[in-house]
């Protein structure tokens, strides 16, 4: 009886130990997009490790994450109108659906309970419960006399269960408030028109309070400010690059990318071979930098000290890091063919970097700006941490 005893108490100690051992918290994780495999990595950044791969998620040749408030869930948008949900503890696709024919991005509410999906075919943003994914709200960006349908762009979430994003091809910036959506209410649209010729990205600031739509078929850019009572746009940095000879554009910049350091922003130039440096509080350019190419992601490390850089093709094989008090190039190197993407980690002592075409994953320190190691990915896109659940706009 004690033997049987005792043999119990052992194989109760050995599940406890076993449960605790798999415990284990979300901050440290992050999940990369395998963009031609449908497929995406779950990795975690303390000790470089990849935990798992997911797959069967459709075409991710555009996609993008965002992150449940908790840091547990990821919600993979795909290029194909695929919206997926993956648990990161059970490391499993928990609910996938086709929500349109051709999407573009994403975000979640504030509170965490709605997901917000912008659609280029059919133009427009759907509305989904969180927790379910079960439709709540449908935007058809319907605009002009004929009742067309236009493209979105640029969905960002703002606070107050508010989504901003752009009509590419009506020139106009809407604002839907979706605080009742949740109880069957449709969300309360607020239209601002004629605010430039194809705006083709938008971002939020960090505090939540302007948001700023990107120009593609002219020079400037148009921004709101959300603490408004009654909301308008007007633009900004209009004719920036005039005179000068415009490139032809190989892949459009990331405004997402915008990098804060101390007073100012670091853009990527449309069409130039520059960085702009702009005032963040009167939004007058101060300044640029010439750079390697046409720059895609102009990313600040989390302390405003660095801003790391990198290019469209064909010059997409290179990185420059930006020395933000001297304002100069303090590094040049070449990762490999295809860099795409990259992510600091929450305090920024590591930057994380997609090399597509030589299917890896490069992981830098960003106090010596060598690299720590490599991990295998398959044609590697965005890299998303979850540190990004906590953040405005993303």
């Amino acid at each position: 009886m004690i033997r049987i005893l005792t043999s119990v108490l052992i194989l109760l100690a050995m599940i406890v130990t076993t449960q605790a051992a798999q415990l284990r918290g979300t901050g440290d994780m992050g999940v990369i997009i395998e963009r031609t495999t449908g497929s995406v990595q779950i990795i975690e950044t303390t000790n470089q490790t990849s935990l798992a791969r997911i797959e069967g998620l459709g075409d991710l040749s555009h996609a993008s994450i965002v992150y449940s408030r908790d840091e547990r869930f990821a919600y993979v948008f795909g290029r194909d109108g695929g919206l997926s949900k993956i648990d990161l503890l059970t490391q499993k696709l928990t609910k996938r659906i086709m929500q349109a024919g051709n999407s573009i991005g994403g975000a979640i509410s504030d509170d965490g309970k709605l997901i917000a999906v912008s659609n280029y075919k059919p133009g427009g943003v759907k509305i989904f419960n969180a927790d379910t994914l079960e439709l709540v709200a449908n935007i058809p960006a319907i605009y002009g006399a004929d009742n067309d349908l236009s493209k979105t762009v640029g969905l960002v979430d703002a606070p107050g269960s508010r989504f901003i994003f752009t009509l590419y091809d009506a020139g106009e910036i809407w604002v839907a408030d979706c605080s009742k959506c949740l109880a069957g209410k449709s969300p309360e649209i607020t239209k601002m028109k004629d605010i430039g010729l194809q705006p083709y990205d938008g971002l939020i600031s960090s505090d939540g309070r302007y948001y700023i739509a990107g120009l593609f078929g002219e020079d400037g850019m148009s921004m709101v400010d959300l603490w408004q009572d009654k909301l308008s746009a007007r633009r900004i940095l209009d004719g920036y690059g005039r005179g000068e000879k415009k490139l032809p554009v190989y892949k459009m910049p990331h405004l997402e990318g915008w990098a804060q350091a101390a007073d100012s922003f670091y853009l990527p130039a449309v069409g130039h071979h520059q960085v702009l440096i702009v005032d963040a509080k009167t939004f007058k350019q101060t300044g640029s930098i010439d750079v390697h190419g046409q720059p895609i992601f102009v990313m600040a490390r989390p302390d405003g000290r660095q801003i790391w850089v990198n290019f469209a093709h064909p010059r997409n094989d290179t990185i420059q890091v930006i020395d933000v008090p001297s304002g100069k190039i303090i590094k040049e190197f070449k990762p490999g063919k295809a860099v795409l993407h990259m992510e600091f980690t929450p305090r920024g002592e590591q930057l994380w970097m997609s090399v597509r075409d030589e299917n890896r994953i490069n992981v830098y320190d960003t106090r010596t700006l060598e690299k720590i190691t490599s991990l295998p990915a398959k044609t590697p896109s965005g890299i998303f941490f979850t540190w990004r659940a906590g953040r405005i706009g993303l």
